[in-house]
């Protein structure tokens, strides 16, 4: 698969195009709510001077995959094993395109934690059903925000691993600053960390005292980022803001 930035143009950045598309819009639509971060909804209508819909988050539903799958029951079998909420999840997503001196200083903070009491698992796994697993306490997520949304849906609190799409240092900066999860420290120049401070970074979420905040903040916002109701309501909203925006301006 190629990376995001083999599919760039050279001559045109991705911040120009998204430029160009807002401007030439006459509404924009945005995968959040007014519920979490009202501040950041308003400061976009004021810059770009045109309407800003949320859509809501729009969480994950249910899974209606077959629950007899033999790979499922294997990972369910080994969660099952495990104390309440004592295993942190990992997720990179597709597109996470790491050096080997990196994966290196992840699998070494990751080994430092867990040493031989982890599970790794190649090709897909079901998100939804180990994040919904009740020994599931943490979830070190790359910050799309699919991912984020998805984590804090099951109250999962976060370990901020951010890739190399450009909303993903955005998204990590947010949830720290939002207390629901912990940004593992990197060097601001070249992004390089090292496995103590992954390691450190794990434990703080998952067990230290220091971390019940950030457990407690991943809790509570489960009745945003997890209200099916909500998304409901804002998807209606948006709905009736398409049909009567239509008429009044002739074109959509």
């Amino acid at each position: 698969m190629a990376s995001h930035q083999e599919c760039m143009d050279n001559d045109v950045s991705d911040f120009l195009r998204f430029g160009q598309v807002i401007q030439g819009s006459q509404f924009v639509s945005v995968r959040s709510c007014l519920e979490f971060e009202p501040e950041a909804i308003h400061l976009l209508c004021k810059l770009f001077q045109k309407p800003v819909v949320p859509v809501g988050l729009l969480p994950p539903l249910p899974s209606n995959e077959d629950k007899r799958d033999e790979k499922w029951e294997a990972i369910k079998a080994w969660l099952d094993s495990k104390r309440e909420k004592s295993v942190f999840y990992v997720e990179l997503g597709s597109e996470v395109n790491l050096s080997q001196e990196f994966m290196h200083q992840l699998a070494f903070g990751f080994e430092e934690r867990v040493s031989d009491r982890g599970l790794v698992l190649s090709g897909w796994a079901p998100p939804l059903r180990i994040l919904d697993h009740s020994s599931t306490g943490g979830f070190l997520t790359h910050c799309g925000w699919s991912s984020i949304i998805e984590g804090l849906s099951f109250c999962r609190a976060l370990i901020l691993f951010f890739g190399v799409s450009l909303d993903q240092g955005l998204n990590a900066r947010l949830m720290h600053g939002k207390k629901v999860g912990l940004e593992i420290e990197r060097d601001e120049m070249d992004g390089s960390f090292s496995s103590d401070l992954v390691a450190r970074t794990i434990r703080q979420v998952m067990v230290e005292p220091e971390g019940g905040p950030l457990r407690a903040n991943a809790w509570a916002v489960r009745e945003i980022f997890g209200n099916v109701a909500l998304g409901n309501k804002y998807l209606d909203h948006f709905a009736q803001f398409i049909e009567e925006y239509a008429p009044a301006t002739g074109k959509v």
